[in-house]
């Protein structure tokens, strides 16, 4: 086996925290084969009792929306999300692997019949994180398709080399003990969120060119690193690589417009181009973009708060991923080398008891990127006074 993808998977399994004795569900695409075997090997030699590998097929998902009835399009069979709960009962360990296996594949079907067929993604995904059940990590996983798509400008071999030097180089795999590197890193962007979560404010509110936004905050919202305990007290990094400090925002005070700044791949692989999207009274009521807005549209119609925010984060320029100037087409790499915000499901375990059902609740979370160098960041306190947040990729707090 690949050395680099027993190092990448023995990351994984750190980042996971699996225990001795937990059930590891490892969730994949045909083409992450390789990566997969070496996370099994992994989480056994760390004691699991059991590791259960799903590979998701886009091919299949494709000949679904070229032939199936549209009328079962948003149709899943009940013991998918049955799986996912009963193993959250179990408080098991999870790790999912990320990276582009068939780029392109469905740009030629209808946007709107796409975006109905959301698998991957399942519903019970948000309430099982929200509740802290399991504890889990999801990682890139290189893939050839997925190199070309990135640096289509280079041979087939030479751009697998590349992506795989950058993802070692992201997952700080080139340190002598990656673990201990990434804990000297959320020491860093624990004490970011902590700053953060001391001020209190009352809105953040975001400008660049194409981006004047104002997002309210919740009173009791915290600021976060991905750093995680479940709650049963089992600490573990739910996303590696990770340089973002979040909170979920107050739903229905999002006013303003905003512009992505890098392009948003959904679950299945579509990419939406020059998304743009304006909010009023918390609710996106204009959604554009340059490529495949019907895709995004579809997937927001899930519910009523699918059109509404539960994240926003923010990424300064100190981490590796942004100075790299690649973008990944890959949500868990791009959204951690820019700000972002998020549609869907926030997370109550960032408020007080009294406000969580306040949080945002949806069926979907959909990640996209509104961060660059030209992006200015203001805390607004209670009392109307802006305090720099952000300025270059800089903390000013």
């Amino acid at each position: 086996m690949d050395e680099r993808a027993t190092k990448l998977a023995e990351l994984a399994v750190h980042g996971a925290n699996v225990q001795q004795g937990q059930v590891v569900l490892v969730n994949a695409e045909l083409g992450h084969e390789e990566l997969a075997r070496a996370v099994a090997a992994a989480a056994y030699a760390r004691g699991a009792k059991f590791v259960d590998v799903s590979y998701f097929d886009p091919h299949v998902k494709r000949a679904r929306i070229e032939h199936a009835d549209a009328s079962t399009l948003e149709y899943v069979p009940p013991w998918y999300g049955d799986r996912m709960l009963q193993h959250a009962e179990g408080h098991g360990a999870r790790v999912n692997l990320n990276g582009v296996t068939a780029p392109n594949l469905l740009d030629d079907l209808d946007k709107a019949l796409v975006g109905r067929d959301r698998l991957p993604r399942l519903k019970e995904q948000g309430a099982i994180v929200s509740e802290r059940s399991t504890n889990w990590c999801i990682v890139p996983a290189p893939t050839r398709p997925w190199a070309s798509l990135v640096h289509g400008d280079l041979s087939a071999d030479e751009a697998y080399a590349k992506l795989w030097d950058e993802i070692e180089h992201v997952l700080r795999l080139d340190e002598p003990d990656p673990a201990a590197a990434w804990d000297e890193r959320m020491v860093v962007l624990k004490d970011s969120a902590q700053r953060l979560s001391g001020r209190r404010f009352d809105a953040i509110e975001l400008r660049a060119p194409g981006t004047d936004l104002r997002i309210g905050l919740l009173a009791t919202a915290n600021w976060w690193a991905a750093d995680f305990v479940t709650a049963q007290g089992l600490r573990h990094l739910p996303n590696l690589p990770t340089e973002e400090v979040f909170t979920t925002p107050d739903p229905e005070r999002t006013e303003g417009h905003v512009t992505s700044t890098t392009p948003l791949v959904l679950q299945d692989g579509t990419i939406v181009r020059g998304l743009r999207v304006r909010f009023e009274g918390g609710r996106a009521i204009e959604i554009e973009a340059d490529e495949n807005v019907e895709a995004l549209r579809s997937r927001l119609a899930v519910d009523d708060n699918g059109l509404r925010l539960g994240e926003l984060a923010l990424v300064d320029r100190q981490g590796r991923i942004g100075p790299l100037g690649t973008v990944f087409y890959d949500t868990l790499l791009d959204e951690n080398a820019a700000s972002h915000i998020a549609f869907g499901s926030g997370f109550p375990f960032l408020v007080d008891e009294h406000e969580a059902e306040r949080v945002n609740e949806s069926g979907t979370h959909v990640d996209f990127m509104i961060g660059s160098s030209e992006l200015e960041v203001d805390g607004v306190t209670h009392d109307g006074t802006r305090v720099p947040v952000l300025r270059g990729g800089d903390w000013c707090i």
